[in-house]
């Protein structure tokens, strides 16, 4: 990932992405028009949902799955009024038909009258009591608060200031407006506490905007994000930092810049993680970067997200910046919560919250593979937040920092979030990796289950994957750990498969840390009842007849289960998708160059396996030579078996099903791969999208 800087050379990326293709139009806009399209729906889907007259619907995100499967979250509105907690999200089979709905709270949101008894002074006055701050500004906003045990006609008081830490806060208060008791509050600032340290990331590459002598820390690369100077202050958008020789920084807190290179490097990274990983475009999705502000007030001890920008402390004496990897990528995982399931900052819904920006922070770090902050399950371990150079939180063992809980009780929700998040942060140690003592990356970790059960990990990936799918597709606001144990099966099954040992051990870590199973459970093959025979021979597993073997087939879930090079699997709508929005798109960079997608499979040992896939392809080459090509390969052990080869003569822009016998490979576990070859001068695209191995 990373490399040394080279004095004078502006950083750029190293190969082509989607998103830099020749002859693309630019951000894709095919997330926008399914949005359009279902909000122009959402009367429809009320009235299906069997809503009352006065709720509307408001589309926040469409997620389409490769077989037309449409998972769509909506906010509510009732007479008008925002509904704080009314969230829900509808899953619709391919036809259109509602198969399933996961609402927040009770899903209720009618309220006898939308006319208050208390006013919207006194209820600032209660809010702002609750502020402990400088105050700056207080609105109030009468709404529907919906997250509680029943609907309550409400003031949602925001009150803004500045902490006595110098913590900035955007205060959330829920005034009941009819009694003018407080329901609940919660900060829209999300931070990790922390010490600082000296800067720790070493001589990376970063990514800015300018050449000759004139340089600013603009990441052109990911969205124009940007970083910046405060130089103390608390509020705004801070200096653009600036340099000649693109050389930022001297690894030392002498150079103001130092800290600014790792605050950069670390938006980068976990940018990358999202894109490449899990197929999300940006904090927002939509390709926009964001600002990273760092010396922000005068010996901060802390960092934060405020909804739209990253903004980091210079420590203790102003000595140890809090720009670590996983810091940056804690406090960008945030904003991606913020965009998704909103997930609220109290109860259960708030450790979860801080838990999955623990959990990205980690899988960044670990993606990242920096060899001066190697991958580890400790949080915070280099800016020595407690003193006593011990990490924040440990992921294998929330205990071991005193506070956390290391499994979840009804009392967990009364918990801090940055300690009740050591529920998520439990379960995902062991989903990754399982129980017991073990040392990775000369990390010694030894992890418990509150069952006295033993879990075998299903490893880091799949485990990430399985809570970004849950993120954003099932949890809601007021998510609880009981309803994320139920997100995370479902998410397991739609990735895996319900029979997947993935989806057997998530429930099994959830289960070790007494999160009894709810609705959402894995599949069996153990047989019931007393066998008529007694079976002979060596058994074979041989799945259903038309069962597809590879896991997501359209790519709809991103580069997910697919390997190899970074960019190719794409939604920008420069080529189209046969169906959904997402596809593999090989070559389309008009330069020299190769880029290879596979993915591992066992082909069954009976019956007929055959390999299908859609390829439609277009070219700016003219002739008949041969310039450009693509094939579609199986690669069994050390031999490769190219099973067709396209090319740019005679390119076909509709899209064709192949098909492919693989009957010469039963039995074996080969992976199915495509790969590119373009020369340096023009452009030919092949995109491949709905593929399917069967027996």
């Amino acid at each position: 990932m990373a490399a040394l800087a080279t004095a004078g050379v502006a950083a750029v990326p190293i190969g082509a992405t989607a998103a830099t293709q020749a002859g693309e139009p630019g951000p894709a806009t095919s997330r926008s028009a399914l949005i359009a399209g279902q909000q122009s729906a959402a009367a429809s889907t009320a009235k299906t949902l069997g809503l009352a007259s006065g709720e509307q619907l408001q589309v926040k995100d469409v997620i389409r799955d490769a077989n037309g499967a449409t998972h769509v979250r909506y906010n509510r509105t009732y007479d008008g009024l925002r509904v704080v907690g009314g969230d829900l999200v509808v899953h619709e089979a391919p036809s259109g038909t509602v198969t399933s709905v996961d609402k927040a709270g009770s899903g209720k949101v009618a309220v006898a009258s939308t006319t208050p008894s208390v006013s919207a002074t006194s209820a600032k006055s209660t809010g702002q009591s609750l502020a402990k701050a400088s105050k700056e500004k207080s609105t109030s906003e009468l709404v529907v608060y919906a997250a509680g045990a029943s609907p309550r006609l409400a003031y949602d008081v925001v009150t803004t200031g500045i902490k006595a830490d110098q913590t900035p806060t955007r205060l959330h208060t829920i005034v009941d407006a009819e009694t003018g008791a407080t329901l609940t509050s919660y900060d829209d600032i999300r931070n990790a506490s922390g010490t600082g340290k000296t800067l720790y990331s070493g001589n990376v590459t970063i990514t800015t905007s300018g050449s000759g002598s004139s340089y600013t820390m603009t990441d052109t690369a990911h969205g124009n994000g940007t970083t910046t100077d405060l130089k103390g202050a608390t509020s705004g958008n801070g200096t653009l930092f600036t340099d000649a020789d693109n050389v930022w920084g001297n690894n030392a807190t002498s150079d103001r810049a130092s800290a600014a290179a790792d605050a950069h490097y670390g938006a980068a990274a976990t940018w990358d993680f999202y894109k490449n990983v899990m197929g999300r475009n940006g904090i927002f999705n939509n390709g926009t970067g964001v600002r990273s502000r760092v010396h922000y007030g005068n010996a901060y001890v802390n960092a934060f997200w405020d909804g739209s920008q990253m903004t980091y402390g210079d420590g203790s004496g102003n000595a140890r910046p809090l720009v670590e990897i996983d810091v940056a990528a804690h406090e960008m995982s945030h904003g991606v919560t913020e965009n998704t399931a909103g997930l609220a900052y109290t109860g259960d819904a708030g450790g979860l919250n801080e838990a999955t920006s623990d959990i990205f922070g980690t899988s960044v770090e670990f993606y990242e593979n920096n060899a001066s902050d190697v991958g580890d399950y400790l949080i915070g371990e280099k800016i020595n937040i407690n003193g006593n150079n011990t990490p924040l939180r440990y992921q294998d063992k929330p205990s071991r920092d005193g506070t956390s809980p290391d499994c979840w009780s009804t009392n967990t929700k009364n918990l801090d979030p940055h300690y009740s998040s050591g529920v998520g942060n439990h379960w995902f140690y062991l989903a990754s990796e399982g129980s017991g003592a073990k040392t990775i990356n000369g990390v010694s970790y030894n992890s418990p289950t509150c069952n006295s059960s033993t879990v075998t990990g299903i490893g880091r990936d799949a485990a990430s994957k399985i809570w970004y799918r849950a993120l954003s597709t099932y949890m809601v606001s007021s998510e609880t750990y009981p309803q994320a144990r139920n997100s995370t099966i479902k998410a397991a099954i739609d990735l895996y498969g319900a029979s997947s040992s993935q989806c057997a051990g998530v429930a099994a870590a959830w289960s070790a840390l007494s999160v009894a199973a709810g609705s959402a459970t894995c599949s069996t093959t153990t047989p019931t009842g007393t066998p008529t025979s007694t079976p002979t021979g060596t058994p074979t597993t041989t799945p259903p007849t038309g069962t597809n073997l590879l896991l997501n087939p359209g790519f709809e879930s991103g580069a997910v289960n697919w390997t190899g090079t970074s960019g190719p699997v794409t939604n920008n709508t420069g080529r189209p998708a046969r169906t959904g929005s997402w596809k593999l798109w090989i070559g389309g960079n008009g330069s020299a160059g190769t880029e290879t997608v596979g993915q591992s499979v066992a082909v069954p040992s009976t019956g007929n396996p055959t390999l299908t896939f859609w390829l439609r392809s277009d070219t700016a080459e003219t002739g008949s030579t041969v310039y450009d090509s693509m094939k579609a390969q199986v690669v069994s052990g050390s031999t490769t078996t190219t099973l067709a080869t396209y090319t740019n003569v005679g390119t076909n822009a509709t899209y064709t099903q192949k098909s492919f016998d693989l009957s010469s490979f039963k039995g074996k576990t080969v992976t199915i791969r495509f790969t590119g070859t373009e020369d340096s001068y023009l452009q030919t695209s092949w995109v491949i999208d709905d593929t399917s191995l069967t027996s």
